[in-house]
Protein backbone atom coordinates (compact mmCIF):
# COMPACT_ATOMS: atom_id res chain seq x y z
CA UNK A 1 0.00 0.00 0.00
CA UNK A 2 1.39 3.57 -0.70
CA UNK A 3 0.98 6.21 1.44
CA UNK A 4 0.73 9.83 -0.17
CA UNK A 5 1.93 12.38 2.40
CA UNK A 6 -0.15 15.86 1.64
CA UNK A 7 2.58 18.83 1.66
CA UNK A 8 1.73 20.56 5.09
CA UNK A 9 0.11 23.87 5.11
CA UNK A 10 0.02 26.89 7.70
CA UNK A 11 -2.40 29.62 8.52
CA UNK A 12 -0.43 33.14 9.01
CA UNK A 13 -0.77 32.85 12.75
CA UNK A 14 0.91 29.15 11.77
CA UNK A 15 3.64 31.04 9.62
CA UNK A 16 4.22 33.72 12.44
CA UNK A 17 4.93 31.73 14.98
CA UNK A 18 7.45 29.14 13.35
CA UNK A 19 9.20 32.15 11.79
CA UNK A 20 8.82 34.53 15.14
CA UNK A 21 7.79 37.14 12.78
CA UNK A 22 4.82 38.89 13.34
CA UNK A 23 1.71 38.23 11.02
CA UNK A 24 1.72 41.66 10.00
CA UNK A 25 5.20 41.74 8.86
CA UNK A 26 4.30 38.35 6.62
CA UNK A 27 1.93 41.11 4.77
CA UNK A 28 4.11 43.48 4.29
CA UNK A 29 6.84 41.37 2.95
CA UNK A 30 4.52 39.38 0.24
CA UNK A 31 3.05 43.42 -0.29
CA UNK A 32 6.68 44.99 -0.93
CA UNK A 33 7.91 41.75 -3.20
CA UNK A 34 10.33 40.54 -0.79
CA UNK A 35 8.79 36.95 -0.69
CA UNK A 36 6.79 35.45 -3.85
CA UNK A 37 2.94 35.84 -3.37
CA UNK A 38 1.50 33.80 -0.69
CA UNK A 39 -1.65 31.24 -2.29
CA UNK A 40 -4.79 31.80 -0.85
CA UNK A 41 -7.42 29.05 0.05
CA UNK A 42 -9.58 28.37 -2.27
CA UNK A 43 -13.03 28.91 -0.16
CA UNK A 44 -11.54 31.20 2.25
CA UNK A 45 -9.49 33.14 0.87
CA UNK A 46 -6.90 33.40 3.18
CA UNK A 47 -3.18 32.98 3.13
CA UNK A 48 -1.79 29.28 3.02
CA UNK A 49 2.24 28.91 3.49
CA UNK A 50 3.57 25.86 2.67
CA UNK A 51 7.32 24.53 3.46
CA UNK A 52 8.85 26.39 0.84
CA UNK A 53 6.80 29.53 2.10
CA UNK A 54 8.47 29.09 5.36
CA UNK A 55 12.01 28.69 3.91
CA UNK A 56 11.75 31.95 1.94
CA UNK A 57 10.22 33.43 5.39
CA UNK A 58 13.40 31.99 7.62
CA UNK A 59 16.05 33.33 5.05
CA UNK A 60 13.92 36.90 5.02
CA UNK A 61 14.02 36.76 9.13
CA UNK A 62 17.67 35.99 9.11
CA UNK A 63 18.60 38.99 6.28
CA UNK A 64 16.35 41.28 8.57
CA UNK A 65 18.93 39.98 11.90
CA UNK A 66 21.57 41.11 9.80
CA UNK A 67 20.01 44.32 9.62
CA UNK A 68 19.87 44.25 6.03
CA UNK A 69 17.43 46.51 4.30
CA UNK A 70 14.38 46.24 2.95
CA UNK A 71 15.38 47.04 -0.67
CA UNK A 72 18.77 44.45 -0.85
CA UNK A 73 16.58 41.92 0.91
CA UNK A 74 13.91 41.75 -1.60
CA UNK A 75 16.84 41.77 -4.47
CA UNK A 76 18.43 39.29 -2.54
CA UNK A 77 15.24 36.87 -2.60
CA UNK A 78 14.50 37.67 -6.31
CA UNK A 79 18.21 36.72 -7.04
CA UNK A 80 17.33 33.87 -5.22
CA UNK A 81 14.83 33.01 -7.75
CA UNK A 82 17.49 33.16 -10.34
CA UNK A 83 19.69 30.96 -8.59
CA UNK A 84 23.30 30.56 -9.80
CA UNK A 85 23.03 33.56 -12.54
CA UNK A 86 22.16 35.93 -9.66
CA UNK A 87 25.28 34.55 -7.72
CA UNK A 88 27.49 37.13 -8.46
CA UNK A 89 24.85 40.23 -7.13
CA UNK A 90 24.33 37.85 -4.07
CA UNK A 91 27.81 37.77 -3.18
CA UNK A 92 27.94 41.21 -3.62
CA UNK A 93 25.57 41.95 -1.44
CA UNK A 94 26.65 40.01 1.12
CA UNK A 95 29.54 41.60 0.96
CA UNK A 96 28.46 45.08 1.96
CA UNK A 97 26.01 43.37 4.17
CA UNK A 98 29.09 41.87 6.23
CA UNK A 99 31.10 45.58 5.45
CA UNK A 100 28.15 47.43 7.18
CA UNK A 101 28.36 44.75 9.68
CA UNK A 102 32.07 45.14 10.23
CA UNK A 103 31.69 48.67 10.65
CA UNK A 104 28.72 48.56 13.22
CA UNK A 105 30.96 46.18 15.43
CA UNK A 106 33.88 48.58 15.13
CA UNK A 107 31.45 51.28 16.54
CA UNK A 108 30.10 49.20 19.44
CA UNK A 109 33.34 48.27 20.37
CA UNK A 110 34.14 52.29 20.29
CA UNK A 111 31.01 53.33 22.03
CA UNK A 112 32.08 50.20 25.33
CA UNK A 113 35.66 52.26 25.11
CA UNK A 114 33.74 55.45 25.65
CA UNK A 115 30.92 54.46 28.46
CA UNK A 116 34.17 52.98 30.87
CA UNK A 117 36.23 56.11 30.01
CA UNK A 118 33.10 57.81 31.19
CA UNK A 119 33.08 55.48 34.44
CA UNK A 120 36.26 55.86 34.71
CA UNK A 121 35.95 59.42 35.16
CA UNK A 122 33.42 59.80 37.49
CA UNK A 123 35.09 57.37 39.39
CA UNK A 124 37.79 59.66 39.71
CA UNK A 125 35.80 62.41 40.17
CA UNK A 126 33.76 60.61 43.08
CA UNK A 127 37.25 60.14 44.33
CA UNK A 128 38.42 63.85 44.03
CA UNK A 129 41.37 62.53 41.73
CA UNK A 130 41.78 65.57 39.61
CA UNK A 131 44.42 64.55 38.16
CA UNK A 132 43.19 61.20 36.72
CA UNK A 133 39.63 62.75 35.61
CA UNK A 134 41.37 65.10 33.54
CA UNK A 135 43.10 62.33 32.01
CA UNK A 136 40.70 60.29 31.46
CA UNK A 137 38.63 62.95 30.12
CA UNK A 138 40.92 63.94 27.63
CA UNK A 139 40.97 60.03 26.35
CA UNK A 140 37.38 59.84 26.07
CA UNK A 141 37.71 63.36 24.04
CA UNK A 142 40.34 61.32 21.51
CA UNK A 143 37.53 58.35 21.79
CA UNK A 144 34.62 60.76 20.68
CA UNK A 145 36.17 61.90 17.81
CA UNK A 146 37.02 58.59 16.85
CA UNK A 147 33.92 57.48 17.44
CA UNK A 148 32.36 60.53 15.11
CA UNK A 149 34.59 59.39 12.08
CA UNK A 150 33.34 55.81 12.29
CA UNK A 151 29.57 56.36 13.16
CA UNK A 152 29.19 60.32 12.25
CA UNK A 153 27.39 60.30 15.45
CA UNK A 154 27.17 63.04 17.87
CA UNK A 155 29.04 61.75 20.85
CA UNK A 156 28.27 63.68 24.55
Amino acid sequence: MTSHVLPRRYSIREAAALTGLPASTLRYYEQIGVIAPVSRGATSGHRVYGDEDLDQLMWVSCLAATGMSIGDMRRYMANNRLGADAAADQERLLREQQERLETEARALALRQRYVDLKIAYWQAVQDGDTERSEQVAARARQLADELRAVTNDPVA
